[in-house]
């Protein structure tokens, strides 16, 4: 095995904003092309709202926060939901707080409960203090836009569409994309990874890992009972998919008349090279999601307990470097797994079987 080339950082990572959203352009560009109005115009008002904003990565994200804001009760949640009322004015009219009781609006209680959900298994699975480390407050904001196809983290809060419909519900229904929007946040606090290339497909791949593990974390699923779906329920009836992406076989998520069928791939005899989406994010993601979920179902139980303690090691360890590539990553889950379960355990073998398996590293 190769040694990392990826250099220790000393000094704290700055926090640069990234636009994320959670439904990749390749998917709202096949619906863009459509003759029919109602497919096209929803993707069409979507790809340009997203791509807008791409552009304006401006001082946004944990700067904007206050040092002195109060932190007192650090070990719980600070959830304010706002709505947008179908404009695209952030934040919107404040309509929920930590405190208040259950709203009449489902999409406020489904936020309120995915902000809940994703501070719970940072905080009692790896005793982080909100997305940031010191008990940051979590904003939301639903119904944004008119059928706006996509949620978004955009360095200060999570921001909720409704869907159009047709072939989105509501962003607010899989708790796994609301941990996985938030999960951008961990990593913008933490690694600070460039959202280009390998390195913007392991910014959107560690996304998924922990919405995933949010979501399992949630109904207390083991590794086998899990269905490694991302973004599940959130398709509409009728749509020929069972979600966004698959980490258990990417590339099977969908394969739909309006949507296409789903590119990911699964290794990286299949890596995708582009200039579209970043160097092609969402699409090369599917590479280290494979590897994730070969360690998970190889150790088998709580996959937040030892495949995700790994993960998350790499991710807050201070040596993951901005532009690290996938075989950086993965030669320091290896190192991760050796230091905290030994080099004999289960656990370094599985890590190591698995980035070779999907061919980022060597057998």
């Amino acid at each position: 095995m190769k040694e990392s080339v990826t250099q220790t950082r000393t000094t704290p990572a700055p926090t640069t904003p990234v636009f994320c959203t959670i439904v990749p352009p390749h998917i709202l560009g096949k619906l863009a092309e459509s003759d029919d109005p109602a497919w096209h115009e929803p993707a069409r008002r979507t790809l340009e709202h997203d791509a807008l904003h791409r552009t304006r990565r401006t001082g946004l994200a944990a700067q904007a926060r206050a040092p002195q804001e109060a932190r007192a009760a650090a070990d719980k949640p600070n959830r304010t939901v706002y709505d947008a009322g179908h404009q695209q004015n952030l934040p919107g009219t404040k309509v929920h707080s930590e405190t208040d009781g259950p709203s009449k609006d489902a999409s406020v209680n489904r936020a309120h409960a995915g902000l809940g959900a994703t501070f719970e298994l940072y905080l009692k699975v790896y005793g982080r203090k909100s997305i940031d480390g010191a008990g940051l407050p979590l904003d939301a904001t639903v119904h944004y836009g008119e059928k706006y196809d996509n949620a978004f983290w955009d360095g200060q809060r999570m921001v909720f569409g409704d869907g159009d419909g047709r072939l989105f519900k509501d962003f607010t229904i899989p708790v796994d994309v609301i941990g996985h929007e938030l999960t951008h946040g961990v990593t913008q606090y933490t690694a600070n990874l460039d959202y280009q290339a390998q390195s913007g497909a392991l910014n959107e791949s560690i996304s998924d890992v922990f919405g995933s593990l949010i979501k399992q974390y949630a109904l207390q699923q083991t590794a086998d009972q899990a269905d490694w779906l991302i973004g599940a329920d959130l398709l509409a009836p009728g749509v020929h998919g069972q979600a966004l992406r698959s980490m258990k076989a990417p590339g099977t998520a969908y394969d739909d008349p309006q949507l296409g069928k789903d590119p990911q791939p699964a290794t990286m005899a299949g890596y995708v090279q582009t200039a579209d989406d970043n160097g092609g994010v969402h699409l090369n993601s599917g590479i280290p999601n494979h590897a994730f979920y070969i360690v998970a179902s190889a150790l088998g139980g709580k996959a937040w307990e030892r495949a995700g303690q790994i993960w998350y090691d790499v991710l807050t360890g201070g040596h993951l470097a901005k532009n690290a590539q996938f075989a950086d990553f993965a030669n320091l889950t290896v190192q991760a797994a050796q230091t905290r379960y030994g080099a004999s355990g289960a656990e370094h073998e599985a890590v190591v079987k698995a980035w070779s398996q999907v061919g980022v590293l060597g057998k």
